[in-house]
This record gives C-alpha cells, structure tokens and sequence, in this order.
C-alpha cells in the first residue's frame, strides 16, 4: 500500500513538473534546469543517513536511452548501469527525523536552516525555484526499521 501511494504521489508530481516544464520551454528561448535531492531518514537513533544531493555532472540522457520497436524488445542490457553514475556531486550532511527517543524537532528544525541556506545559495546563483517534489517510505512497523522522507526541488535559469 505505501509504495501504491509513494508511486502514486511520484506520478502526479512528474505530470505536474512535465506540464510546468512544457510551459516554460514554450516562454523561455533557452535555458537549464537543475534538480536538488533532499533525502531525510526516519530510521531512529542516527542510523540513518541523511543528505543534500546536488549532482555536479552533466549527463546527456540520450546516451542511455534506446527505443522499442515492437513494445517487447528492448536494448536496455547493452546499457551498463556505472556508465550512468556519477562521480562529482555535492553531499551536504542532514539530521535523522529520529532519535533514540521518537521525533526530535530539533534535528527537523536544523534540517529546515539548512536546506534553506541550500535554496538561497542557488537563488543566489541565479536559479529559480520551480517546482518541488516529494514522497515518503515510510517504517512498515516494528521490524521494518527502514523510510525515508525524499524531496526533490527543480530550480531552473535562463
């Protein structure tokens, strides 16, 4: 069930970026996008790991993209999966949702300064917030032990 409403919640977020993107790449002449992960853990007392993600690479999708002709065969073995990661990115460290006591508003509280200074800095840059994005996987009980809270912010500039 929490993965029907994650993928749900994903799906609705990707139509809604789709349609503002159309929007913008209709106005806008040229310009970039670039999308900031945030992912916080739940998994109580800082085991956990928690992290700004902001990718330093550029990719060309295309070169991991192959086509269907008949909806059945696809090419998609030919592509290796550690061609497509990347090596340069930027991990700015985040405080579990969880400590050894329950929800500690504290570390929620510091989270929210620092992903704030995040969002600033790339205004700063330039860059325009646009849209954001976010699902949950949560802890399925008492010997699930496992969730995350993940937000993904889409900044773009011309």
């Amino acid at each position: 069930m929490k993965k029907s409403i994650f993928l749900a919640l994903s799906l609705f977020g990707l139509f809604a970026f789709t349609a503002q993107a159309q929007e913008l790449s209709q106005n806008a002449s040229s310009g970039e996008f670039k999308v900031i992960t945030v992912v916080e853990s739940i998994v109580p007392m800082g085991i956990g790991r928690s992290r700004i993600i902001d990718s330093q690479t550029e990719v060309d999708a295309s070169i991991f993209t192959t086509e269907r002709t008949d909806g059945k065969k696809s090419n998609q073995k030919e592509i290796s999966r550690s061609d497509i990661k990347v090596d340069e990115l930027e991990e700015t460290k985040l405080l579990n949702f969880f400590s050894a006591t329950g929800i500690n508003f504290q570390n929620i509280a510091s989270n929210d300064a620092v992903i704030a200074s995040k969002i600033n800095s790339m205004l700063a840059q330039g860059w325009e917030l646009k849209y954001v994005t976010s699902g949950v996987e949560s802890d399925g009980g008492a010997e699930d032990g496992q969730g995350i809270f993940i937000t993904r912010l889409f900044f773009y500039r011309k």
